[in-house]
């Protein structure tokens, strides 16, 4: 991996590189002796970028103390990049829709995640915003129950017996699975409850609701690509 023979995409997914490869296509004993020369390169090199580092640090410190406007520029990208600033303004916007229209727009991004819902809502719904199904494999599925809670997102936390409830509402129209969202969080007597009993509740805060939004790419959020200058250095 050190070398550029695999990358780690995520957490225990590995994927060979080209020059993964043309080192399986090499002779054991050459092949060997080619990782043996790249690990060397590879520790010559983080020798050098130690040694270079050091010495920016050094000057750094002797330079004026005023940032250049380059530096400005840089820092203000980096908090935009890298803040949460994004997650209280979705939250924000999401609280300013209708009960309605937050229904609407959960189920919405529900379904960008494979979930089939038909939107109950209204005084008749006996607590169950959304009904359907969502996929397991290729042949078989689940019966879900939605709840949405318009909650403020830093307003009062739902308890326990919001969530038990949820489930025994969800039972009656036959749910297996069960999913509440809310733009505020849980309690943690909540959280028990919703894997004490049958059906089991998937609890979605507010924060996880902003990652799932995230995620999508397609539902109102849009943040700004950042290049990790160091990742390219592989290919030298």
């Amino acid at each position: 991996k050190l070398i550029g023979a695999l990358e780690q995409p995520t957490r225990g997914m590995y994927l060979i590189t080209k020059l993964g490869e043309g080192l399986l296509q090499l002779p054991e004993e050459k092949a060997l002796e080619k990782v043996r020369d790249l690990d060397r390169d590879y520790y010559r090199q983080q020798r050098q970028r130690k040694l270079s580092d050091s010495a920016q640090n050094s000057s750094r410190q002797i330079e004026d103390s005023q940032p250049s406007a380059e530096v400005l520029a840089d820092t203000e990208s980096d908090k935009a990049a890298t803040g949460s600033e994004w997650k209280a303004q979705l939250l924000d916007r999401l609280h300013r829709l209708s009960p309605e229209g937050f229904e609407k727009f959960v189920l919405y991004l529900l379904r960008r995640y494979g979930l089939q819902l038909t939107h109950m809502g209204g005084s008749g719904d006996e607590g169950i915003d959304g009904i359907g199904t969502t996929p397991l494999s290729p042949v078989l599925s689940s019966r879900v129950a939605v709840q949405v809670k318009r909650y403020a997102p830093q307003g009062k936390p739902i308890g326990r017996e919001t969530v038990a409830l949820f489930q025994r509402d969800a039972q009656t129209k036959g749910a297996e699975r069960a999913i509440l969202v809310t733009l505020s969080r849980f309690t943690e007597a909540a959280r028990k409850a919703a894997n004490a009993a049958s059906p089991t509740v998937d609890l979605i805060n507010g924060d996880r609701l902003a990652e799932l939004i995230r995620d999508d790419g397609e539902s109102g959020v849009t943040l700004q690509p950042t290049v990790s200058e160091t990742w390219f250095e592989r290919f030298d």
